[in-house]
């Protein structure tokens, strides 16, 4: 069992989710549970992310027995890594004939799925250079023409496999276009290296999210191109907003730093998460670790949905608080993630000079240590900018904080700045909402260094708080018109 998540942000709980189930399996039934950073996207892959989901999910326990900092029988275990097998693997498609080179340019496919849309179509690659004649191969080759190395999905018929949790699934053939397998910077796309690495790496089971059913049929033709024994699949049914929807950070706070520095336990998370689609035959709702691996079937998973509720995680922490830790393990827990030195030693510059006695810490720093801060509409609104502008705005720069890899003071302040002017704001009118969002006061530290310690997910959550705020505000101006 694996996992593989890419390092291109935050991470996610979806992650740790998945992550929860494979490692759960692997302890039941004696196998190895195998971390797989999966970093091909090299635009937006970041180490610094690699390192946070590493931390993240040693934070919750969710240890792994192959991975690139312990090493293992099958690595690299960094799919950058691993660039050379893949391209092997690539040409062999290309020399057996079920794979070809596709000379077509940005604009073809972009010109392509603008009549495609108009039409009313799915977009979708038409093969255009699926049956490209050797001498016409040579010609591009010979202009030094980029090329990407698409997989021939057959025309007609039906692919099946089976998911262990549905039962077969069959995709017409003629629905799945011919899925690119090695882009022109020679780097795999997700579709080849997954099928090659979970392979060679030896996975029976690939457990993850039911988004990828949709593509499942385009590995199990690769399998099958290969010549490989397929493992089994099981898709986990997405964790979802209340609503239904597919839950993202605009909706839900879904960053796992984000729990950690809110003080969850990381025990009381895991507990949680394991009950998202699944429960205990005696359907309690606060066991371990080990108590949910000793019960887990995936018979007891249910198909419907779960609803990642923040409120019910909350309360499953507050059970932990109350009956499972001692009074020694609370007050340990408290001093490690919620007033751990580190943070207190950065805020004395903040606030010393704002201070007579020590007492005085208390009050000038409360906002640093509490979760959301009250705002109402009157506090943010700007003096020449409408409720509604600054609810776009603030959508528009919580997008570009994520964004933002260098969440310094200095680079902050650099970024937002020019945010500012091309959105044709005065400074002044779009830093103290910003300000007030961010700490509930008109006066405060720099800040962006304030902002930089409060850290990326606590900003983001109060700026949708400042959003939804003005957005009331913007409802109110409405009525009153």
């Amino acid at each position: 069992m694996r996992i593989g998540p890419s390092p291109t942000g935050e991470p996610h709980v979806g992650t740790a989710y998945i992550a929860l189930f494979n490692l759960a399996f692997a302890r039941k039934h004696g196998g190895k549970f195998v971390l797989r950073i999966e970093d091909t996207d090299q635009e937006r892959s970041k180490p610094e992310w690699e390192a946070q989901i590493m931390a993240s999910l040693k934070w919750l326990g969710l240890d792994w027995d192959e991975g690139p900092d312990v090493g293992g029988p099958h690595g690299p275990y960094r799919q950058s890594e691993r660039q050379q097998i893949h391209r092997e693997h690539a040409m062999k498609l290309l020399e057996s004939g079920h794979a070809y080179r596709c000379f077509a340019t940005k604009e073809e496919l972009d010109a392509l799925r603008a009549e495609q849309i108009e039409r009313k179509e799915t977009p979708r690659y038409d093969g255009r250079h699926r049956d490209l004649s050797q001498a016409q191969i040579d010609a591009f080759i010979a202009e030094g023409r980029p090329f990407v190395i698409r997989m021939k999905m057959p025309t007609d018929g039906t692919t099946v496999f089976r998911d262990e949790l549905r039962g077969d699934v069959s995709i017409e053939n003629e629905q799945v276009d011919d899925q690119i397998l090695l882009k022109s910077d020679g780097f795999p796309t997700y579709h080849l290296a997954n099928v090659v690495d979970d392979h060679l790496m030896g996975i029976t089971h690939v457990i993850r999210a039911e988004e990828w059913i949709s593509s499942t049929p385009k590995h199990v033709v690769l399998y099958e191109m290969f010549g490989w024994e397929k493992p089994k699949f099981i898709h986990m049914p997405l964790l979802r907003n209340e609503n239904g929807s597919k839950i993202s950070k605009r909706k839900n706070p879904v960053s796992l730093m984000d729990y950690k520095s809110r003080g969850f336990l990381p025990q009381a998370v895991v507990n949680y998460l394991s009950r998202m689609g699944w429960s205990m035959p005696d359907e309690r709702e606060i066991f371990s670790f080990d108590d949910f691996v000793e019960n887990f079937t995936f018979e007891r998973i249910s198909l419907g949905g779960p609803k990642f509720d923040i409120e019910k995680m909350s309360w499953v922490n507050g059970k932990y608080y109350r009956e499972v830790l001692d009074e020694q393990a609370f007050g340990d827990h408290l001093l490690s993630y919620v007033f751990d030195e580190a943070r207190l030693r950065a805020l004395v510059p903040l606030v010393r000079e704002r201070m007579d006695k020590g007492e005085d810490f208390i009050g000038l720093t409360e906002y640093f240590f509490s979760g959301d801060v009250e705002i109402q509409p009157d506090d943010i609104k700007p003096k020449k900018q409408t409720f509604k502008a600054l609810a776009q705005t603030f959508e528009r720069y919580a997008d570009l904080l994520d964004r933002q890899d260098d969440y310094s003071p200095a680079a902050l302040e650099e970024v937002t700045r020019e945010f500012v002017e091309k959105e044709e704001w005065k400074t002044r009118d779009f830093f103290m909402p910003l300000r007030i969002a961010v700490t509930g006061r008109k006066a405060s530290p720099p800040l962006f260094d304030v902002m930089t310690i409060l850290g990326r997910p606590l900003v983001r959550r109060r700026l949708r708080n400042a959003v939804a705020a003005a957005k009331l505000g913007a409802k109110q101006e409405g009525k009153n018109k």
